[in-house]
């Protein structure tokens, strides 16, 4: 096994990682911005090294200064956790070149999944079902059009090297698809440094539904079944739940077998997550993969009794997969609810020092945090404050203990999220498992979820 783990991230799926590496009698070593001397994963490491100043790009995407803190302190390994540097290519391929195993996919795999174009084209050949749309990158607004009249509107278009909603624009009617592409390609070009975009056919009440996948260095490939992820705004995710309450057990086994067929394919290796869109037909379409662990992964591991991150690490050592597809098993519900430092209503982010701060507790509730009393919430980075998850015998239960846990959650000295998911948890479609992607959007703008907000926001602690 790994002798010593350099865990290239923050916040807590950093000491989510440090953890399963305690477990795995592995050594680990912190790396920080200056902004985050004071950080848990700084404490709980058995060594730490300050790799910058705040600014991501000069501390935590610094690729020379990452590779410094693990020559320094000989680690043998990187884990990227998620964001950051997860999913970039060219770190995984450096990191192999010093002789160093990156805890991810291979090079190759990032690449290929990691533009969006090429990975729907390797997506039509492994066989997964796509959304009619362009084959590859759309050249201007005129090829655009074209294919948009071919496909049908509405349309959406979207950033060939994005994620999380940047460079996505959505298209009903012709005569504003040019204005539409220019938006969407500043937009691409700003954020990823890429201005390539693809049009697809649009699904108006989608469900975002992904498969989580699994596999060794041995060629043995499995899946965990779903996650259910169609709570969300502007493409940002804010609660998950396993199993989904969208799927049957015969769609559920065709999505899981389709998405391992492919990934064998491939050729696929370690942890990643096929992300679909469902129609209302009960029809499923790739969108895209994350190479990556998931934020969301919790829910999983809770209903699947496995250790994602352990096995990450086991597998990338080499280690064969220690259960078959035969032995997963659906063990209850569970829900994860991201606990953003953000104001309930307006959703902005809202850093600042915590004063006072108590997680709830009991039987069946897991919480995932880097946070504590006089803790500061730093502008620099993503505002996701915890994650709250919680396991149960059945959906109702699990929905009911999420919303108790959710009234013994205290944070004091910062706004946070906590209102709205108590407001979301008492929506009648949610509660129903009746919801689809646009379900935040409803609920803001309708008077009877504008109340229920109001209230929650109130009676938040």
């Amino acid at each position: 096994m790994f002798k010593k783990v350099l865990v290239a991230n923050r916040g807590e799926i950093a000491l989510r990682v440090i953890r399963a590496c305690r477990e795995l009698g592995i050594a680990t070593v912190a790396v920080h911005s200056t902004a985050d001397a004071n950080a848990l994963h700084v404490r709980f490491a058995d060594e730490a090294v300050c790799i910058g100043p705040p600014p991501s790009k000069e501390s935590y995407l610094n690729v020379p200064q990452l590779l410094s803190a693990a020559e320094i302190t000989r680690a043998d390994a990187i884990h990227p956790g998620y964001g950051f540097l997860s999913e970039n290519a060219e770190f995984a391929e450096v990191c192999e070149n010093c002789k160093i195993r990156f805890i991810g996919p291979r090079p190759e795999m990032l690449r290929l999944m990691g533009n969006k174009v090429r990975a729907r084209a390797a997506a039509r050949e492994a066989g997964l079902p796509l959304l009619p749309g362009s084959p590859g990158v759309v050249k201007d607004p005129r090829e655009a059009e074209a294919f948009a009249k071919e496909i049908g509107f509405p349309v959406i278009l979207k950033a060939a090297a994005g994620g999380g909603g940047k460079g996505m624009k959505i298209v009903r009617e012709p005569g504003v698809l040019a204005q539409a592409f220019s938006t969407a390609q500043a937009e691409a070009l700003a954020s990823f440094n890429n201005g390539d975009l693809y049009i697809e056919r649009y699904v108006e009440k989608p469900r975002h539904i992904e498969i989580q996948i699994v596999a060794d260095e041995h060629g043995n490939i499995i899946h965990l079944n779903e996650r259910e992820c169609s709570v969300q705004r502007r493409h940002q995710k804010l609660i998950e739940e396993c199993p989904s309450p969208a799927l049957t057990p015969e769609l559920r086994q065709r999505m899981g077998e389709v998405s391992v067929a492919a990934m064998r394919k491939i050729r696929y290796n370690n942890v990643g997550t096929i992300e679909y869109l469902l129609d209302e037909r009960g029809e499923f379409y790739f969108m895209e993969m994350n190479t990556r662990i998931q934020v969301e992964h919790p829910v999983t591991e809770l209903v699947m009794g496995v250790d994602l991150v352990r096995e990450q690490i086991r597998m990338a050592y080499g280690h064969p997969l220690r259960f078959k597809q035969e032995d997963v098993q659906i063990r209850g519900h569970a829900i994860e609810c991201r606990v953003n430092a953000e104001d309930p209503v307006t959703f902005a982010p809202w850093p600042g020092k915590i004063t006072g701060y108590s997680v709830p507790g009991g039987y069946g509730v897991r919480v995932d945090s880097a946070a504590y009393e006089n803790y500061t919430v730093l502008p620099h980075y993503d505002s996701l404050l915890s994650k709250l998850i919680v396991h149960a015998e059945d959906r109702e239960t699990a929905i009911r203990r999420m919303q108790r846990a959710l009234s013994e959650y205290v944070v004091e000295g910062i706004r946070t999220n906590i209102p709205f998911h108590r407001a979301a948890l008492s929506e009648e479609s949610f509660q129903e498992g009746n919801y689809d992607t646009r379900f935040v959007e409803r609920l803001l703008a309708s008077e009877t979820g504008s109340r229920r907000l109001k209230k929650a926001v109130e009676e938040t602690p």
